[in-house]
């Protein structure tokens, strides 16, 4: 029981006999202390406010301000820094509410390609810590630092504290921690005490700390299974707690089983540094809603041209392709195909999803449209053609040359003219992060 008997500082990183609540060295309150701080290996590191960070520490003038990472003002919100969260206003949410909330803020252009070299960077320097480190998103990981106190010569706590302190000093932007003795635990944690925080959830509190909170505090629940949960009365943790486990499955299907064990803090998932894709898309938000199938087929060609270089680049084959649509009140409809052989070709991609959208186009506005393959699997699979099917070969092998001629000369170097209609749109907001 270490951690009962000392404190360590976060920002002196000074190990010391706790003789007041802050570091006697340094005088900061930003000190660990916890009974089962040293027994504890599991942990959910996520970069604070992470894209909003990075155009911080790049224009030092920002520091001050309330920043907004997104599209223009028919795009959404992708970061919004803490000093705009103060003013209520959320990743997700529409640019103009954003604007409305604060209409002083600053709005900047997402750059994911500079976004995701820091991403990487942070990654790599996790990898140092420990090799099981499972990617969720471009800026948060779960880590098990499980058998590393020889390695590093401290415990996992006080190595993931001097790896706070390493990412902030030499990249510039901040994290949180989240530790536990699982991964839902965990991510809790690391939510708790942000930014520049350090949580800890022992085992010994689970059931009080998890006592009383809303349900929507277990990761994965959406509006709709909580409001059927809410209408079976189960608002709160404890609620699910009481009931059998057979009738949280009657209300929600086969994952009331594991709201009911997360409900009692369980969670037996081990940390997987091989997390497997489950899809790839592409989408855009319209500067103006669109209601014709003739404006948004070639916007759903050049997003399917987007969509076939991810997979190509991937290394995948989709076996399923799921149109996204967005009403102009903020509805999302999704039509999906399946069972046709796996496919990376931009062409066949198109032949599947062009005819849902034309069911689709009956009039309603749309603001926002996607699409998306899934159900991966290896590109040697893809596209290779037999006696019934001479085509394919033929079109891979085109859209092999033209890959080839935009890599060299520019993504302009050669366009369909079935594109050249969705170039004039200019859309508002192109959403890079593709994969989950």
């Amino acid at each position: 029981m270490a951690g009962a008997s000392n404190i360590f500082c976060r920002d002196c990183l000074t190990l010391t006999a706790p003789v007041r609540p802050r570091c006697p060295a340094c005088g900061s309150p930003r000190v660990l202390s916890h009974p089962e701080r040293d027994r504890l290996s599991i942990a959910h590191v996520d970069c604070d406010a992470f894209y909003a960070t990075i155009e911080k520490r790049d224009a030092p003038e920002l520091r001050d301000k309330p920043v907004i990472v997104g599209g223009g003002k028919r795009g959404v919100v992708s970061t919004a820094c803490y000093i705009a969260r103060t003013y209520g206003v959320r990743s997700a949410m529409p640019m103009f509410k954003a604007l409305q909330a604060c209409p002083h803020a600053v709005v900047i252009k997402p750059d994911m390609e500079k976004y995701a070299r820091v991403g990487r960077e942070v990654r790599r320097m996790m990898l140092e810590l420990t090799p099981l480190v499972e990617p969720l998103s471009i800026d948060e990981a779960f880590l098990d630092l499980t058998g590393t106190e020889r390695l590093h010569k401290a415990s996992p706590a006080i190595t993931l504290a001097r790896f706070a302190q390493r990412v902030e000093k030499e990249l510039g932007i901040t994290i949180s921690v989240g530790l536990s003795v699982n991964k839902f635990l965990a991510k809790i944690a690391s939510d708790l005490d942000k930014p520049r925080g350090f949580s800890i959830i022992g085992e010994a509190g689970v059931d009080s700390f998890l006592a009383g909170k809303p349900v929507s505090i277990i990761h994965g629940i959406g509006a709709a299974t909580q409001e059927r949960l809410a209408r079976a009365g189960l608002r709160t943790i404890d609620d699910i707690r009481a009931r059998d486990p057979g009738e949280i499955v009657a209300l929600v299907g086969k994952d009331g089983l594991r709201l009911h064990r997360l409900a009692h803090g369980i969670d037996t998932r081990k940390v997987d540094p091989v997390r497997e894709t489950k899809s790839i898309s592409a989408e855009t938000t319209f500067n103006h809603d669109i209601r014709d199938v003739e404006t948004l087929t070639p916007i759903l060609w050049r997003l399917t041209e987007k969509l076939s270089f991810r997979l190509k680049k991937a290394g995948f084959a989709g076996r399923s392709v799921t149109l996204k649509l967005k009403t102009a009140d903020f509805r999302t409809r999704t039509r999906s195909r399946s069972g046709f052989p796996p496919t990376q070709l931009a062409r066949r991609l198109f032949d599947i999803a062009a005819p849902m959208l034309a069911s689709e186009c009956d009039g309603t506005a749309f603001r926002l449209i996607g699409i998306g393959a899934s159900d991966l699997c290896d590109a040697a699979l893809a596209d290779t053609g037999d006696l019934a099917d001479t085509e394919s070969v033929r079109l891979a092998r085109m859209e092999r040359a033209v890959d080839n001629l935009r890599e060299r000369f520019g993504k302009a170097a050669v366009v369909r003219g079935i594109g050249f209609a969705a170039d004039a749109m200019r859309p508002a907001d192109k959403k890079d992060d593709s994969r989950r």
